[in-house]
Protein backbone atom coordinates (compact mmCIF):
# COMPACT_ATOMS: atom_id res chain seq x y z
CA UNK A 1 0.00 0.00 0.00
CA UNK A 2 1.52 3.23 -1.07
CA UNK A 3 2.51 5.61 1.45
CA UNK A 4 -0.14 8.97 2.15
CA UNK A 5 2.38 11.84 2.01
CA UNK A 6 2.99 13.75 5.23
CA UNK A 7 2.72 17.38 6.17
CA UNK A 8 3.41 19.36 8.70
CA UNK A 9 1.64 22.37 9.18
CA UNK A 10 2.04 25.01 11.45
CA UNK A 11 -1.16 25.32 14.21
CA UNK A 12 -1.89 29.37 13.56
CA UNK A 13 -2.57 29.58 9.74
CA UNK A 14 -5.87 29.97 10.04
CA UNK A 15 -8.47 28.24 7.55
CA UNK A 16 -6.26 25.41 6.72
CA UNK A 17 -7.92 22.97 9.12
CA UNK A 18 -9.35 19.69 7.18
CA UNK A 19 -8.67 21.00 4.37
CA UNK A 20 -5.91 18.57 3.65
CA UNK A 21 -6.27 15.80 5.54
CA UNK A 22 -8.36 13.65 2.55
CA UNK A 23 -5.32 13.44 0.35
CA UNK A 24 -2.76 13.62 3.57
CA UNK A 25 -1.50 12.59 6.98
CA UNK A 26 -1.37 16.46 8.65
CA UNK A 27 0.41 17.25 11.92
CA UNK A 28 -0.09 20.59 13.26
CA UNK A 29 2.61 22.60 15.66
CA UNK A 30 3.09 25.49 17.00
CA UNK A 31 5.85 27.68 15.23
CA UNK A 32 7.94 27.21 18.43
CA UNK A 33 7.44 23.18 18.44
CA UNK A 34 8.59 22.73 15.31
CA UNK A 35 11.87 21.10 15.80
CA UNK A 36 14.00 18.53 13.32
CA UNK A 37 12.16 15.59 15.66
CA UNK A 38 8.91 16.87 15.04
CA UNK A 39 9.17 17.78 11.68
CA UNK A 40 11.53 14.27 10.73
CA UNK A 41 9.02 12.05 8.67
CA UNK A 42 6.98 15.39 7.24
CA UNK A 43 7.37 15.41 3.04
CA UNK A 44 6.46 18.71 2.93
CA UNK A 45 5.99 21.78 5.47
CA UNK A 46 2.92 24.75 5.75
CA UNK A 47 4.74 27.29 7.91
CA UNK A 48 4.95 31.29 9.11
CA UNK A 49 8.33 33.72 9.62
CA UNK A 50 8.18 32.28 13.06
CA UNK A 51 9.70 29.06 11.61
CA UNK A 52 13.02 29.40 10.21
CA UNK A 53 14.05 27.08 7.42
CA UNK A 54 17.56 26.19 7.70
CA UNK A 55 20.10 23.63 8.58
CA UNK A 56 19.14 23.38 12.09
CA UNK A 57 15.87 22.34 11.39
CA UNK A 58 16.25 20.52 8.10
CA UNK A 59 19.55 18.39 7.95
CA UNK A 60 18.23 14.91 8.31
CA UNK A 61 14.57 15.52 7.53
CA UNK A 62 12.45 14.18 4.55
CA UNK A 63 11.40 17.36 4.05
CA UNK A 64 10.91 18.34 0.60
CA UNK A 65 9.04 20.93 -0.24
CA UNK A 66 8.03 24.07 2.64
CA UNK A 67 5.65 26.17 1.98
CA UNK A 68 5.29 29.54 3.65
CA UNK A 69 1.78 31.20 4.22
CA UNK A 70 3.70 34.66 4.52
CA UNK A 71 5.33 36.87 2.28
CA UNK A 72 9.21 37.10 1.96
CA UNK A 73 11.58 34.18 2.20
CA UNK A 74 13.72 35.96 4.85
CA UNK A 75 13.21 33.23 7.08
CA UNK A 76 14.67 30.30 4.78
CA UNK A 77 17.96 29.69 4.15
CA UNK A 78 17.53 29.40 0.07
CA UNK A 79 20.75 28.17 -0.24
CA UNK A 80 20.39 25.87 1.63
CA UNK A 81 17.47 24.54 0.61
CA UNK A 82 18.62 24.25 -2.90
CA UNK A 83 21.76 22.85 -2.16
CA UNK A 84 18.95 19.94 -0.62
CA UNK A 85 16.80 19.70 -3.42
CA UNK A 86 14.15 21.14 -1.00
CA UNK A 87 11.54 23.52 -3.28
CA UNK A 88 10.56 27.10 -1.45
CA UNK A 89 7.18 28.66 -2.32
CA UNK A 90 5.45 31.73 -0.35
CA UNK A 91 2.07 33.82 -0.86
CA UNK A 92 3.77 36.57 -2.33
CA UNK A 93 0.94 39.71 -2.53
CA UNK A 94 -0.97 38.09 -0.15
CA UNK A 95 -2.01 40.80 2.39
CA UNK A 96 -0.90 43.42 -0.18
CA UNK A 97 -4.21 45.29 0.05
CA UNK A 98 -4.16 44.56 4.51
CA UNK A 99 -0.40 46.56 4.58
CA UNK A 100 -2.16 49.67 2.04
CA UNK A 101 -4.89 50.11 4.05
CA UNK A 102 -2.82 50.02 7.58
CA UNK A 103 -0.11 52.79 5.90
CA UNK A 104 -3.14 54.81 4.72
CA UNK A 105 -4.89 55.07 7.44
CA UNK A 106 -1.42 55.44 9.79
CA UNK A 107 -1.26 58.77 7.49
CA UNK A 108 -4.40 60.33 8.03
CA UNK A 109 -4.72 59.42 11.90
CA UNK A 110 -0.96 60.78 12.23
CA UNK A 111 -1.71 64.01 10.78
CA UNK A 112 -5.29 64.17 12.26
CA UNK A 113 -3.15 63.50 16.12
CA UNK A 114 -1.55 66.99 15.06
CA UNK A 115 -4.23 68.84 13.62
CA UNK A 116 -2.13 69.18 9.86
CA UNK A 117 -3.66 68.78 6.36
CA UNK A 118 -1.34 66.31 3.93
CA UNK A 119 -3.29 67.21 0.89
CA UNK A 120 -0.60 67.32 -1.46
CA UNK A 121 2.14 66.44 0.28
CA UNK A 122 4.58 63.56 -1.42
CA UNK A 123 4.95 60.45 -0.26
CA UNK A 124 8.15 58.49 -1.05
CA UNK A 125 7.77 54.63 -1.48
CA UNK A 126 10.63 52.40 -0.71
CA UNK A 127 10.00 48.98 -2.52
CA UNK A 128 7.31 49.15 -5.85
CA UNK A 129 6.29 45.72 -5.31
CA UNK A 130 3.10 43.54 -4.61
CA UNK A 131 2.34 46.31 -1.70
CA UNK A 132 4.11 49.05 -2.62
CA UNK A 133 2.75 49.58 -6.42
CA UNK A 134 -0.91 49.09 -4.58
CA UNK A 135 0.21 51.90 -2.11
CA UNK A 136 1.23 54.17 -4.91
CA UNK A 137 -2.07 53.65 -7.03
CA UNK A 138 -4.11 54.34 -4.01
CA UNK A 139 -2.32 57.34 -2.57
CA UNK A 140 -1.92 59.06 -5.97
CA UNK A 141 -6.04 58.41 -6.30
CA UNK A 142 -6.33 60.24 -2.78
CA UNK A 143 -4.88 63.10 -4.17
CA UNK A 144 -0.84 62.87 -3.25
CA UNK A 145 2.47 63.34 -5.19
CA UNK A 146 4.04 59.86 -5.27
CA UNK A 147 7.81 59.02 -5.87
CA UNK A 148 8.62 55.28 -6.65
CA UNK A 149 12.17 53.71 -5.66
CA UNK A 150 12.68 50.19 -6.71
CA UNK A 151 16.38 49.65 -8.33
CA UNK A 152 15.19 45.91 -9.43
CA UNK A 153 12.40 47.02 -10.84
CA UNK A 154 13.38 49.89 -12.90
CA UNK A 155 16.55 47.68 -14.21
CA UNK A 156 13.70 45.34 -15.45
CA UNK A 157 11.63 48.48 -17.33
CA UNK A 158 14.75 49.53 -18.65
CA UNK A 159 16.22 46.36 -19.75
CA UNK A 160 12.17 45.44 -21.23
CA UNK A 161 9.97 48.67 -21.20
CA UNK A 162 7.39 45.64 -21.92
CA UNK A 163 8.32 43.48 -19.16
CA UNK A 164 4.66 43.43 -17.21
CA UNK A 165 2.56 43.84 -19.99
CA UNK A 166 2.42 40.78 -20.76
CA UNK A 167 0.85 39.79 -17.27
CA UNK A 168 -0.89 42.89 -17.15
CA UNK A 169 -4.07 42.40 -14.62
CA UNK A 170 -6.67 44.68 -12.91
CA UNK A 171 -5.91 46.95 -10.17
CA UNK A 172 -6.97 44.80 -7.61
CA UNK A 173 -5.26 42.24 -9.01
CA UNK A 174 -5.40 38.08 -10.67
CA UNK A 175 -9.15 37.75 -9.75
CA UNK A 176 -8.83 40.39 -7.47
CA UNK A 177 -6.13 38.44 -5.33
CA UNK A 178 -3.05 38.25 -5.87
CA UNK A 179 -1.35 40.49 -8.43
CA UNK A 180 -1.41 44.06 -9.23
CA UNK A 181 -1.14 45.98 -12.98
CA UNK A 182 2.24 47.52 -13.64
CA UNK A 183 1.98 47.17 -16.98
CA UNK A 184 1.58 50.81 -17.61
CA UNK A 185 5.16 51.85 -15.65
CA UNK A 186 8.11 53.33 -17.10
CA UNK A 187 11.54 53.25 -16.05
CA UNK A 188 11.51 57.18 -15.57
CA UNK A 189 8.46 56.77 -13.21
CA UNK A 190 11.07 55.27 -10.65
CA UNK A 191 13.92 57.66 -8.99
CA UNK A 192 16.98 57.13 -7.10
CA UNK A 193 16.54 57.14 -3.21
CA UNK A 194 18.77 60.20 -2.69
CA UNK A 195 15.55 61.91 -4.40
CA UNK A 196 12.98 60.23 -3.05
CA UNK A 197 14.10 61.12 0.42
CA UNK A 198 14.96 64.87 -0.18
CA UNK A 199 11.77 65.63 -1.66
CA UNK A 200 9.47 63.27 0.38
CA UNK A 201 7.26 64.68 3.24
CA UNK A 202 6.09 60.90 4.09
CA UNK A 203 8.63 58.03 3.41
CA UNK A 204 7.64 53.96 3.53
CA UNK A 205 9.29 51.09 3.30
CA UNK A 206 8.47 48.08 1.25
CA UNK A 207 11.12 46.20 0.99
CA UNK A 208 11.71 42.49 1.24
CA UNK A 209 14.69 41.61 3.96
CA UNK A 210 17.84 40.87 2.17
CA UNK A 211 21.48 41.27 2.27
CA UNK A 212 21.14 44.77 0.30
CA UNK A 213 18.22 46.20 2.36
CA UNK A 214 19.36 44.71 6.03
CA UNK A 215 19.63 48.00 7.69
CA UNK A 216 19.35 50.22 4.67
CA UNK A 217 17.12 52.84 6.45
CA UNK A 218 19.96 54.04 8.86
CA UNK A 219 22.17 56.98 9.62
CA UNK A 220 22.52 58.33 5.98
CA UNK A 221 18.69 57.26 5.33
CA UNK A 222 17.19 59.04 8.29
CA UNK A 223 19.69 62.19 7.69
CA UNK A 224 18.78 62.30 3.96
CA UNK A 225 15.14 62.80 4.70
CA UNK A 226 13.32 66.47 5.09
CA UNK A 227 13.17 67.79 8.66
CA UNK A 228 9.09 67.42 9.87
CA UNK A 229 8.73 64.28 7.65
CA UNK A 230 7.05 61.06 8.32
CA UNK A 231 8.62 58.11 8.82
CA UNK A 232 6.69 54.67 8.21
CA UNK A 233 8.26 51.07 8.29
CA UNK A 234 5.65 48.34 7.42
CA UNK A 235 8.25 45.66 5.89
CA UNK A 236 10.28 43.59 8.11
CA UNK A 237 12.27 44.69 11.36
CA UNK A 238 16.20 44.76 10.42
CA UNK A 239 15.70 46.76 7.34
CA UNK A 240 15.89 49.80 10.10
CA UNK A 241 18.66 50.23 12.32
CA UNK A 242 16.07 50.79 15.16
CA UNK A 243 19.54 52.86 17.26
CA UNK A 244 20.04 54.96 13.84
CA UNK A 245 16.10 55.70 14.39
CA UNK A 246 15.92 56.81 17.71
CA UNK A 247 19.11 58.73 17.74
CA UNK A 248 17.81 61.26 15.73
CA UNK A 249 14.16 61.06 16.11
CA UNK A 250 13.38 64.75 17.10
CA UNK A 251 13.23 65.20 13.32
CA UNK A 252 10.55 63.33 12.48
CA UNK A 253 6.85 64.81 13.54
CA UNK A 254 5.53 61.14 13.13
CA UNK A 255 7.34 57.58 13.39
CA UNK A 256 5.17 54.35 12.35
CA UNK A 257 6.91 50.92 13.33
CA UNK A 258 4.69 47.67 12.58
CA UNK A 259 7.82 45.50 12.38
CA UNK A 260 10.91 45.08 14.79
CA UNK A 261 14.40 43.67 14.89
CA UNK A 262 14.21 40.45 16.81
CA UNK A 263 10.32 39.85 17.25
CA UNK A 264 8.49 38.85 19.87
CA UNK A 265 11.15 40.81 21.52
CA UNK A 266 10.86 44.54 20.62
CA UNK A 267 13.07 47.42 21.56
CA UNK A 268 10.75 49.54 24.11
CA UNK A 269 12.42 53.08 23.59
CA UNK A 270 11.47 52.69 19.87
CA UNK A 271 8.10 51.41 20.70
CA UNK A 272 7.08 54.78 23.20
CA UNK A 273 8.75 57.03 20.66
CA UNK A 274 6.82 56.08 17.92
CA UNK A 275 3.36 57.60 17.41
CA UNK A 276 2.14 54.66 16.40
CA UNK A 277 3.40 51.38 16.91
CA UNK A 278 1.34 47.81 15.92
CA UNK A 279 2.10 44.22 16.56
CA UNK A 280 3.39 43.23 12.87
CA UNK A 281 -0.21 42.96 11.96
CA UNK A 282 -0.02 45.53 9.08
CA UNK A 283 -1.12 42.63 6.49
CA UNK A 284 -3.63 40.99 8.62
CA UNK A 285 -6.56 41.45 6.82
CA UNK A 286 -9.25 38.27 6.73
CA UNK A 287 -8.96 38.47 2.87
CA UNK A 288 -5.34 38.40 2.71
CA UNK A 289 -5.26 35.15 5.46
CA UNK A 290 -7.74 33.29 3.50
CA UNK A 291 -5.33 34.12 0.12
CA UNK A 292 -1.79 32.75 2.05
CA UNK A 293 -4.02 29.50 3.05
CA UNK A 294 -5.70 29.06 -0.54
CA UNK A 295 -1.97 29.73 -2.34
CA UNK A 296 0.59 27.23 0.58
CA UNK A 297 -2.65 24.68 -0.51
CA UNK A 298 -2.37 25.41 -3.95
CA UNK A 299 1.60 24.99 -3.81
CA UNK A 300 1.54 21.80 -1.93
CA UNK A 301 -1.25 20.48 -4.60
CA UNK A 302 1.18 21.14 -7.43
CA UNK A 303 4.04 19.56 -5.59
CA UNK A 304 2.24 16.69 -4.66
CA UNK A 305 0.34 16.06 -8.47
CA UNK A 306 -3.24 16.34 -6.37
CA UNK A 307 -5.75 18.53 -8.20
CA UNK A 308 -8.33 19.04 -6.04
CA UNK A 309 -5.47 21.02 -3.91
CA UNK A 310 -3.83 22.89 -7.08
CA UNK A 311 -6.89 24.41 -8.11
CA UNK A 312 -8.61 24.50 -4.37
CA UNK A 313 -10.31 27.89 -3.44
CA UNK A 314 -12.27 29.30 -0.60
CA UNK A 315 -15.22 31.27 -0.44
CA UNK A 316 -14.06 34.68 -0.10
CA UNK A 317 -16.33 37.17 2.32
CA UNK A 318 -18.30 39.47 0.92
CA UNK A 319 -16.89 43.33 1.06
CA UNK A 320 -19.32 45.36 2.64
CA UNK A 321 -19.43 48.74 1.42
CA UNK A 322 -18.72 51.76 3.51
CA UNK A 323 -21.20 53.24 6.23
CA UNK A 324 -19.26 56.45 5.37
CA UNK A 325 -20.72 58.86 3.38
CA UNK A 326 -18.34 62.45 2.81
CA UNK A 327 -20.19 65.39 4.38
CA UNK A 328 -20.79 68.04 1.75
CA UNK A 329 -19.51 70.99 4.45
CA UNK A 330 -16.00 69.06 5.04
CA UNK A 331 -12.88 69.68 3.61
CA UNK A 332 -10.67 67.23 1.36
CA UNK A 333 -8.54 65.97 4.77
CA UNK A 334 -12.06 65.64 7.04
CA UNK A 335 -13.45 63.17 4.67
CA UNK A 336 -10.45 61.14 3.61
CA UNK A 337 -9.34 61.06 7.64
CA UNK A 338 -13.02 59.99 7.95
CA UNK A 339 -13.35 57.29 5.51
CA UNK A 340 -9.97 55.85 6.65
CA UNK A 341 -11.15 56.06 10.28
CA UNK A 342 -14.17 54.85 9.30
CA UNK A 343 -12.73 51.06 8.05
CA UNK A 344 -10.35 50.39 11.02
CA UNK A 345 -9.02 52.03 14.48
CA UNK A 346 -5.09 52.10 13.74
CA UNK A 347 -4.91 53.68 17.46
CA UNK A 348 -6.53 50.79 19.34
CA UNK A 349 -3.88 48.17 18.01
CA UNK A 350 -1.10 50.61 18.93
CA UNK A 351 -2.45 51.69 22.63
CA UNK A 352 -2.92 47.51 22.84
CA UNK A 353 0.67 46.83 22.10
CA UNK A 354 2.06 50.15 24.53
CA UNK A 355 0.19 49.32 27.16
CA UNK A 356 1.65 45.33 27.08
CA UNK A 357 4.45 45.29 25.04
CA UNK A 358 5.64 41.64 26.60
CA UNK A 359 2.28 40.79 25.23
CA UNK A 360 3.16 41.17 20.81
CA UNK A 361 2.42 37.61 20.03
CA UNK A 362 -0.85 37.31 22.17
CA UNK A 363 -2.17 40.07 20.69
CA UNK A 364 -0.90 38.57 17.17
CA UNK A 365 -2.38 35.00 17.80
CA UNK A 366 -5.66 36.74 18.90
CA UNK A 367 -6.01 39.49 16.31
CA UNK A 368 -9.21 40.41 15.07
CA UNK A 369 -8.61 40.17 11.25
CA UNK A 370 -9.68 43.48 9.54
CA UNK A 371 -12.24 43.29 6.30
CA UNK A 372 -9.92 44.75 3.13
CA UNK A 373 -11.61 47.98 1.09
CA UNK A 374 -14.28 47.33 -1.52
CA UNK A 375 -14.33 48.46 -4.70
CA UNK A 376 -17.03 51.26 -3.45
CA UNK A 377 -14.06 52.63 -1.27
CA UNK A 378 -11.86 53.78 -4.11
CA UNK A 379 -14.65 54.98 -5.55
CA UNK A 380 -15.45 57.36 -2.72
CA UNK A 381 -11.77 58.29 -2.47
CA UNK A 382 -11.58 59.18 -6.07
CA UNK A 383 -15.05 61.69 -5.70
CA UNK A 384 -13.65 63.07 -2.24
CA UNK A 385 -10.04 63.91 -4.14
CA UNK A 386 -11.95 65.30 -6.72
CA UNK A 387 -15.05 67.11 -4.59
CA UNK A 388 -17.40 65.60 -7.34
CA UNK A 389 -19.60 65.24 -3.40
CA UNK A 390 -20.21 68.76 -3.27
Amino acid sequence: MERRPRIAADSDIPFLNGIIEPYADVVYLKGKDMTRESIGEADALIIRTRTKCNRELLEGTNVKFIASATIGSDHADLDYCRSRGIFFTNAAGCNAWGVVQYVMTAIFCSFSKRDQNPQGLTLGIVGAGNVGERLAKTAELAGFRVLRCDPPVQSLLENDPAYFSIAAASLRGDGGKFRIDRSKLKAGDFCTLEQLLKESDIVSLHVPLNKETEGMAGNSFFESMKNGAMFINSSRGEVLNEAALLKIRHKFASVVIDVWSGEPQICEDLLHSADIATPHIAGYSLQGKINATVMSVNSIGRFLGIEDLALYDMEYPVLRDPDFRPDKTGTWFSNMSGLFASHYDIEKDSTALKNSPGSFEELRENYAYRNEYSESVFELIDIINKREYV
